[in-house]
């Protein structure tokens, strides 16, 4: 399958490009910079240049593609910055949704596991479509409505930690702070629990919905149902040479609300229905590859 990817050179997108190519798909990945046309050329793919504010170039790419796997979001920090990128991200799955109807062609876009109290969730829990991150969820959801519009859509949900090498996600966020501060801290009393997942089995799920998955259909990512936020944080304290203490949750910002949930996902039935097993270092191992 010729296959047309935003987001190519992130940490999930690159392991995407890779999987791809090294499963007999071909790609053309959305290019912004000379050095990221380098590093994607270099990985072998084909590059269109442009950006994704730019709907036409979207379309074009999509309409030389057999399938579309949609990863980027252009978030460079502050609430302002956050609400803009989520409309940029709405208005390309729009514009590549719209140049794929009829067609039958699969797309996956990438969202994040929902909170639900009292319990891990499940592919079939609803993303939340209101709050600061609410408009993720419409523009997901009306992607995933164009299942009656002849596009096999699909969403692959990531948990808050996407890791390789010790580095990314949440569990990266602690290990930044920890250097800034000299304390490894984590809010609330630590029993709080994360889901993970590392990056390259994350890249195997995006080919598998890709290639198989139904459309209209959630799946997810989730390789670490949850690890406590008080043992990632000892890790990296150890790693680090650094004490590992409680800190209150306003000292991580906007984050800190979020940080405090116990938010634990599963992916029983992603595993059971697309066959997906995760087989690289869960987070806490991964995380002795931090450098001191």
């Amino acid at each position: 399958m010729h296959v047309f990817v935003t987001g190519g050179t992130g940490t999930i997108g690159s392991a995407v490009v890779a999987e791809l190519l090294g499963n007999g798909h071909t790609v053309l990945a959305l290019a912004r910079s000379d050095s990221s046309a380098k590093t994607l050329a270099d990985a072998g793919a084909e590059v269109l240049r442009g950006e994704i504010a730019e709907p036409d170039v979207l379309r074009a790419g999509a309409a030389r593609s057999e399938g579309v796997i949609s990863l980027a979001f252009d978030h460079r920090g502050g609430a302002d910055d956050l609400a803009r990128a989520i409309a940029q991200e709405s208005a390309m799955l729009a514009a590549l949704g719209a140049e794929l109807i009829g067609s039958d062609r699969p797309i996956v876009t990438v969202s994040g596991t929902p909170w639900v109290p009292g319990r891990p969730s499940v592919e079939s829990d609803p993303l939340p479509i209101d709050g600061p991150v609410g408009g993720r969820g419409r523009s997901v959801r009306a992607l995933l409505e164009l299942a009656a519009r002849g596009v096999r859509a699909t969403a692959v949900r990531m948990p808050r930690t996407v890791h390789n090498e010790g580095t990314g996600g949440f569990a990266g966020l602690l290990t930044d702070r920890a250097r800034r501060t000299g304390i490894a801290g984590y809010p609330g009393d630590g029993s709080q629990r994360w889901p993970a997942v590392h990056a390259l089995d994350a890249a195997v799920l995006f080919r598998l919905a890709l290639e198989s998955a139904p459309a209209g259909t959630s799946w997810h990512a989730v390789a670490d149902e949850g690890d406590a936020v008080r043992d990632i944080a000892a890790v990296i304290g150890r790693r680090l040479g650094l004490p590992v203490e409680a800190v209150p949750a306003d000292e991580f910002g906007p984050f800190g609300p979020i940080f405090a949930m116990d938010q634990p996902s599963s992916a029983a039935y992603t595993r059971e229905t697309l066959g997906w097993q995760p087989r690289h270092p869960g987070l806490l191992d991964d995380l002795e590859n931090i450098r001191p």
